[in-house]
C-alpha cells in the first residue's frame, strides 16, 4: 500500500511534470533537425546536380555528342557505387545513353520514381525518389542528371526514431525516478505525520524529526520545533500563572472572607465602616495584581513589538532618576546616577520607562533605610547599558534567575508590600527590546544590568521618542 500511495505523492507529479517536459523537448528538437537536415539535403542535391551536369556539358564542344554518350556509359558500368544516373535523349526523344526512364526527359528540375538496386530473386523492387535536373544542350539534346535521395530520408527515419526512443527512455526513467523518490519522500514524511499525531495526542515533548530531503525541509522542520518549543513555553508559563495565582491570590482572598464574616457577625454601624474600607483596599490589592499579569501577558504575548522606535534613553534616564531625588532626600538614601549623553536604543518609550521605575522601586523596598542605590547609564562594546544598583542584603546566587518569575518572593521580602511581579515586568520588557538581562552580586547588593542591542546606523536620524510619564509607588 505505501508504494501504490507513491503515485499520488508531489515528487512523483513533479517527475511527472518533467518527463512530459522533456518529451515536448524531444519533439521539438526532433522538429528543429529535420527542417535543417532537409534544407542542407536539397541544398547539397542542387548543388551535385548542378555540378555534374556543368562537368558533362563542358567536355561536350571538344569530344561531341560521342564523348558524352561514353562517358555517361562509363561512369554507369563502374563497379564503384555512384551518386547519379543519367538521361541523353536527342532532339526527337530517342534515347542515346543512361539508365533513367524516358519519362525523365524533362528540361529544369523535376522528380521520377526509378529502382536503383536490383531487388532479390522472387521479392518486387522498391522503387525511390530521384531529383533530376535537365539541362537542353547546344543540338537539341536533352541531358538529365539525377541523384536519389536514399541517405538522408534514412538519416531522418533513424533520428526520429533514436528521439522518440529517447523521449520514452527519458520518460520512464523521469516516472521511475520520481516514484522511488515519492516513496523515499513518503517515508520520512509519515515519521513526521507520527510525531505530530503523538503531539496532539497530548506528548507536548515530542519534536518533528529532519526530512533530509533538501536544507529548505529540514529549515521547515527546525522552525516548525522552535515553534512547538514556543507553544510549550507558553502552556508552561500559563499553568504556572494559574498555580501561582491560585496560591498567591488565596491569602488575600481568604483576609476578605473573614473581613466579610466578621462585619457580619458585628453588629455596630462603625464596623461595617471599618471593615468596608478594609475590604475595599483588599479588593483593589487584588486589581493591582490582575492588572500587573495583564500587562506582563500583553508584553510577552509581542502585542508592542511594532511600536519600537529610536528612543533617547540618556534623556529617559536622567527623567526618570529626577523625579525619584525628592523621594532619595527625604528618605535619606545617597543617590548617585552617571549618564553617558546622547545614547540611543529601538524601544518603546513608555515601558523603558516603568522598567527603570520597577527597578529603582525594587531597590527601595528591599533595602535597609539608609542604602545607597547607583543609576548609571554607559556604553559597552557599542551597546547601551544600564545599570541599577544598590547596596542591601542582595540576592542569593541559585535564586537570582527565580526572582525574574511572577509572584516569586523571597522569604525576608514577604512582610514587604507588593506581590511579586515587579520583576517579572521588567524581564517581559527586557525580553520585548531583545536587550539582555543580567542578575548580578553588587559586594554587598544587588546589580541589575540591562544591555541593549546596538542600535541602526540611522537610529539618530529621526528625533528619538522620550518615555512615557513616571509613576512613583511606595
Amino acid at each position: 500500500m505505501r508504494g501504490l500511495s507513491s503515485f499520488n505523492s508531489g515528487a512523483f507529479r513533479f517527475a511527472l511534470l518533467i518527463a512530459g517536459m522533456f518529451a515536448l523537448g524531444s519533439i521539438v528538437l526532433l522538429g528543429v533537425v529535420e527542417q535543417s537536415i532537409r534544407s542542407y539535403a536539397a541544398e547539397a542535391t542542387i548543388a551535385g546536380l548542378k555540378s555534374e551536369t556543368s562537368i558533362l556539358t563542358e567536355d561536350e564542344p571538344e569530344g561531341g555528342e560521342a564523348e558524352l554518350i561514353e562517358t555517361i556509359n562509363r561512369r554507369q558500368k563502374s563497379r564503384y557505387e555512384q551518386p547519379f544516373q543519367y538521361l541523353l535523349m536527342d532532339a526527337r526523344g530517342h534515347r542515346l545513353a543512361g539508365e533513367l526512364p524516358s519519362g525523365a526527359g524533362k528540361v529544369g528540375w523535376s522528380k521520377v520514381a526509378f529502382v536503383d538496386d536490383k531487388a532479390p530473386q522472387g521479392e518486387p523492387a522498391d522503387p525511390e525518389i530521384f531529383q533530376t535536373l535537365g539541362t537542353r544542350l547546344a543540338d537539341g539534346s536533352i541531358l538529365v542528371v539525377a541523384t536519389d535521395t536514399f541517405d538522408v530520408q534514412k538519416l531522418r527515419h533513424r533520428l526520429a526514431s533514436f528521439t522518440v526512443w529517447s523521449g520514452v527512455g527519458i520518460t520512464l526513467l523521469a516516472l521511475i525516478g520520481g516514484y522511488l523518490i515519492g516513496f523515499v519522500f513518503l517515508r520520512r514524511l509519515e515519521r513526521v505525520n507520527a510525531a505530530v499525531a503523538r503531539i496532539m495526542a497530548g506528548s507536548l515533548s515530542e519534536r518533528l524529526p529532519t526530512i533530509g530531503m533538501s536544507p529548505e525541509f529540514d529549515r521547515l522542520s527546525h522552525n516548525l520545533n522552535a515553534m512547538l518549543d514556543r507553544i510549550a513555553g507558553l502552556m508552561e508559563g500559563l499553568r504556572q500563572v494559574s498555580m501561582d495565582i491560585a496560591h498567591d491570590l488565596r491569602t488575600p482572598l481568604t483576609r476578605l472572607q473573614q473581613r466579610l464574616e466578621s462585619m457580619r457577625a458585628s453588629g455596630s454601624v462603625a464596623a461595617y465602616e471599618t471593615g468596608t474600607d478594609a475590604a475595599l483596599a483588599q479588593i483593589e490589592e487584588i486589581h493591582v495584581i490582575f492588572r500587573a499579569l495583564l500587562r506582563i501577558g500583553l508584553i510577552e504575548g509581542g502585542e508592542r513589538r511594532q511600536e519600537l522606535n529610536p528612543v533617547d534613553l540618556s534623556e529617559l534616564v536622567e527623567r526618570v532618576t529626577q523625579a525619584y531625588q525628592p523621594v532619595m532626600e527625604d528618605a535619606g538614601r545617597p543617590f548617585t546616577v552617571r549618564i553617558k549623553p546622547s545614547q540611543c536604543a529601538l524601544g518603546d518609550g513608555g515601558l523603558l520607562a516603568q522598567l527603570l521605575t520597577n527597578l529603582i522601586d525594587n531597590a527601595l523596598v528591599h533595602t535597609p533605610q539608609g542604602s545607597a542605590i547607583d543609576v548609571s547609564l554607559f556604553r559597552d562594546d557599542r551597546r547601551p547599558l544600564i545599570t541599577v544598583a544598590d547596596h542591601g542584603p542582595g540576592v542569593p546566587s541559585d535564586k537570582r534567575q527565580k526572582i525574574l518569575t511572577r509572584f516569586y518572593r523571597l522569604d525576608q521580602s514577604r512582610h514587604t508590600p507588593g506581590a511579586g511581579l515587579g520583576l517579572a515586568l521588567v524581564s517581559a520588557i527586557a525580553s520585548l527590546h531583545h536587550a539582555e538581562l543580567l542578575i548580578e552580586d553588587n559586594g554587598p547588593g544587588l546589580r541589575v544590568r540591562l544591555r541593549f542591542p546596538e542600535p541602526p546606523a540611522d537610529a539618530h536620524a529621526t528625533r528619538p521618542v522620550a518615555g512615557g510619564s513616571i509613576q512613583i509607588q511606595l
